[in-house]
Formats: C-alpha cells, structure tokens, sequence
C-alpha cells in the first residue's frame, strides 16, 4: 500500500483575518529595495498576497512610475497600509484615514512607534488608535511588543489581529521570546502574525514551528544580497514552518532513545 502524505496547503485552513482568507502566511513589506524592479521581482518570488505600503513614505500618486505603487496592482495583492513612522496616536490616525482617501482599503497595519532608538512600539498609543480606528470603521492589524497583556488589550479594543515583533524591527536577530510568542498565541482568539526581527530563512522556520498564523518582514528581503533568491527561500521556510508545526514534533528527552527498538533483534 503506498501511502502520499498531503503538502501542508491542503490539511490547513487557509489564513482568516478581518473577513477575508490567504493562501500565503507570508506578508511582506516595499521599502529599501534597491529598484521597484528588484521589489517587484521579490514580492513575486515570495508568493505573498498581502503587501504593505507605509503611507507617510510613498508617493500616493499611482500614476508616477518612479513610486511604488505604480508596479503594485490591487487586482493582484492585497495593498495594506501602514503607520509607520509615526510617533503619535493622533499622527497613525490620520495617516491610516489618509490612505481610505487615497484609495485604500478598511484594513490598516497600525504602527505607533515610542522610541526612536528601538523602533518599539508605544503600547498607551497604540491601544488609542486602535479604539478610534476600530469606532471609525477600520480592520486593524496591530505591531506590538512580545507584551501578552498588551496583546490581550489590543484584542479586547477590536483588534483584527496581533503582530508582536520577533525582534527590533531591521534588526534580523530572529526570534529572541520563543515562549512569549507561544503564550501569546494560545491566549489570543485572532490571528498573530509576527513582525518585524526576522533575518533569514531558519528564523522563519523557526517563527512559524511557534503555531503563529503568519509572519510579516521586509527587510530580510530588502538587504539581502540577493533579494529574490531571499523571498523564494523565505517563502519555503514559512511553509515549512507551518507544517511542522501542524506536524507536531517529537518530545524533546534529555537521553538518548535507540531509533531501533530492541524486540525482535538477532542475538
């Protein structure tokens, strides 16, 4: 009897957040490519379908071939906004209503940065945005710390879904609080999508094997040598990743367990 074990896409369910479903569990970002050209290519190498767009850092004319999203067709990704850059709650809030304006989408990936050094988030600030953000109508998706009892707060002001970071964002130190980001997703009923740390393919294996429903980055691609080659590899690791973790590893033993049992062995 020859058994064909299923690939992974086909015993999950797909990626639900806001109402909407994905194939991919990989999102990724559009800023510091070399060329819109190299950023094109990467993106479609890595086999996402949800793309984010910094709002306060591109031109929103669609129209300027130098811009960004001029080469981003919104028939083909799912564009998602975001508030980077901005250090206010004020300041996220008006930026996320500006993209609306200009043609966005409800959903917003909320960024309210607290310290300039660290790029970490400003907790206060982010769960006030979120409570006018969610009143004004939006899908929120929100980067907070490793922080369980922010992550809850921002579940309970509506939050859409939970992006705690894996490390300081550009930093590409990978996964430094495997457990926090375990404890977070078994506590939160919305989808956690880690943002932000991840440098290479191994720490978005590893991210993924934590049971996290999805992993966002843009700098591990942007800087790497080959960017490219990066989103394929890093598009294969998340799927890997994934079934692994559906897979169910073995227990870890502090001895060790002959892989052959001793019964029926020739003396």
């Amino acid at each position: 009897m020859t058994t064909t074990l299923a690939p992974a896409e086909l015993v999950d369910t797909p990626l639900a957040i806001g109402g909407r479903t994905f194939r991919s569990r990989l999102m990724v970002g559009t800023g510091k490519y070399r060329t819109n050209q190299e950023m094109v290519q990467a993106i479609e190498a890595s086999g996402a379908e949800i793309v984010t767009v910094a709002v306060r850092r591109v031109d929103l004319d669609r129209t300027r071939e130098e811009g960004v999203l001029h080469h981003l067709s919104p028939e083909r990704y799912f564009l998602l906004a975001n508030t980077a850059g901005c250090y206010t709650a004020d300041e996220a809030v008006r930026y996320a209503r500006l993209a609306r304006e200009a043609g966005f989408n409800d959903f917003v990936k909320l960024e309210v940065i607290g310290d300039r050094e660290t790029l970490l988030p400003d907790t206060a600030g982010l769960l006030a945005a979120t409570r006018e953000l969610v009143k004004d109508g939006f899908t929120v998706l929100a980067y907070t710390s490793d922080d369980l009892v922010t992550a809850l707060r921002l579940e309970e002001a509506g939050c859409a879904a939970v992006m705690p970071l894996a490390s300081p964002i550009g930093s590409g130190l990978g996964l430094l609080n495997p457990y926090g980001i375990r404890t977070i997703k078994r506590r939160l009923g919305v989808p956690v999508i880690v943002d932000a740390g991840v440098g290479t393919a191994s720490d978005a294996c590893l991210t993924m094997e934590q049971g996290v429903d999805g992993i966002l980055m843009n700098t591990a691609l942007a800087e790497a040598r080959d960017p490219i080659m990066m989103a394929w590899a890093m598009r294969h690791a998340v799927d890997a990743g994934r079934a692994a973790y559906l897979a169910g590893r073995m227990p870890r033993r502090e001895v060790a367990v002959p892989s052959t049992p001793d019964r029926g062995m020739l003396g």
